[in-house]
């Protein structure tokens, strides 16, 4: 079991972030005795699931809906799924346009890079 501070500092995250998300209902730690938060594998595995969600720009109200969806159980896959590929989409038109702003970007450089070398060739020599 994980202490709330070896998680944070284990995934990269704040406290403050795994609270917001207990408090959104997105992770539901386990408590000890003394109330204190306890963190497991697989409460590991799940925040990591969650923070690559959020990397790839999925809105908390969207993760907070596909959590709460499978606390209610195998009933809600087919749901989950639907989330899940709508979000894979959205991912592959993202990539899409980097990729299309990477080759702009590229032939802005070869273009610079281009001017700058004819202006050093045609600088006279001393």
């Amino acid at each position: 079991m994980y202490t709330i501070g070896e998680v944070a500092q284990l995934l990269g995250i704040s406290t403050h972030t795994l609270r917001y998300y207990e408090k959104e209902k997105i992770i539901i730690p386990d408590r000890d005795e003394n109330g204190d938060r306890r963190y497991n594998d697989s409460h590991i595995r799940w925040l990591q699931f969650v923070i690559k969600l959020k990397e790839t720009q999925m809105p908390i109200s969207k993760i907070k809906q596909y959590a709460s969806l499978f606390v209610e159980g195998e009933h809600t896959t087919l749901a989950r799924l639907g989330l899940l590929e709508e979000h894979k989409r959205y991912i592959e038109q993202q990539i899409k346009m980097l990729i299309a702003v990477d080759d702009m970007l590229e032939r802005k450089i070869v273009a610079y890079k281009d001017s700058i070398s004819k202006r050093v060739a045609k600088t006279p020599a001393d």
